[in-house]
């Protein structure tokens, strides 16, 4: 099922309102893709600009407080490592509140917003004293109901990713956070990474947009390409969430599954036109069909030359390009007539040419 083109869902971040019959708002997924480099992250937030995103994200969490001491002081070595410990490298890779307050700077200079996903209530509340637009609770925490209560309080707009649940968990989020908070948008989302297309599932966006008649519907999206968000855009599909990264083979988990700026500047563009080729659903002959059409089409003309008072027959007519007279579905009415002159072999038929039926 094809979402309907206009309802009354909408959902607001900033200044954009979003709704079935806007654009789709796309989020560039910054997460760690910066490796803890705010230079390196300035260098994506203005490549998403460039490419035309909406907005830019990172990834917020109070590390101690986050993990358990077994695995913050769990030994992380592998290819992807930034600490000896996994939690020295989270701890590496997380900006502080200088590094978030130059961002914003950058971010508004950029004319793009700029916002992020809590993992915990300290993050949350480091975000609220920031002002962010926006709160992204990451799909993991879809059970975390005290976290989606505590950041609904905070009372700005929420994009809640679905990955790895049921139905129930997503009403259970719903039932949590909209009696505090209205201002709520759900993300499909498959918690795999990448995700194989057999994993997409694109019709749970339909699925969600009927259990939730009033709330915009998304995708984060994990799939590694562009062709999906094009088409959740056609199921209803109004966020799109993509990873976005400088390079496929920087260090870290998440590189190899997101978009170079290349890959997002064409997923943007298709975006774009997929809403504008949608059109209305009235169907129209369009001016540059005129011609073509013309060109190519049928019209009814003498099959040979036909002598005046002669009776026209199924014979007598043939049916050649281009069209310019009767179409081919008038020729019931042609049969029978009697021909008022005489008519030369691929010479149009036309009414005025014809006397009444012969009795």
């Amino acid at each position: 099922m094809i979402a309907e083109p206009f309802s009354s869902r909408a959902f607001t971040i900033g200044t954009t309102t979003i709704s079935d019959a806007s654009d789709c708002y796309v989020i560039a997924e910054i997460g760690h893709n910066h490796q803890g480099d705010v230079e390196k992250c300035k260098a994506l937030f203005r490549a998403a600009r460039d490419c035309g995103a909406d907005a830019v994200k990172l990834q917020k969490r109070d590390n101690r407080s986050l993990y358990t001491a077994a695995m913050f002081n769990k030994p992380y070595e592998n290819e992807n490592s930034f600490g000896a410990t996994y939690g020295e490298h989270r701890e590496f890779l997380e900006f502080g509140r200088d590094e978030y307050l130059e961002l914003q700077r950058y971010a508004r200079e950029l004319g793009v917003s700029f916002f992020a996903t809590a993992f915990d209530i300290p993050s949350a509340n480091f975000l609220a004293e920031l002002e962010m637009p926006c709160y992204k609770i990451a799909s993991a925490d879809l059970k975390n109901i005290p976290l989606l209560r505590h950041v609904a309080r905070i009372g700005k707009p929420m994009i809640v990713s679905t990955g790895g649940a049921l139905m129930e968990d997503i009403q259970r989020a719903y039932d949590a956070i909209m009696p505090v908070n209205s201002h709520l948008a759900f993300l499909h989302c498959t918690a795999t990474y990448p995700t194989q297309p057999e994993e997409m599932n694109l019709r749970v966006i339909t699925t969600l947009r009927e259990r939730f008649p009033e709330t915009v519907i998304g995708l984060s999206d994990h799939y590694n390409g562009i062709a999906m968000s094009v088409a959740a855009y056609v199921l209803g599909a109004r966020i799109i969430e993509k990873h976005l990264t400088l390079n496929h083979t920087w260090k870290g988990t998440d590189h190899a599954l997101s978009l170079e700026p290349i890959g997002m500047s064409k997923m943007i563009r298709d975006l774009r036109r997929t809403r504008v080729a949608l059109g209305d659903g009235v169907k129209r002959i369009l001016p540059g069909e005129l011609a073509p059409m013309q060109k190519m089409g049928k019209m009814i003309v003498a099959a040979r030359d036909l002598p005046a008072g002669h009776v026209l027959t199924v014979r007598d007519l043939a049916f050649k390009s281009p069209a310019d007279g009767l179409p081919p579905y008038e020729v019931e009415r042609l049969l029978g007539r009697v021909l008022a002159r005489p008519l030369a072999a691929d010479e149009a038929v036309r009414f005025e040419y014809l006397d009444e039926v012969r009795g």
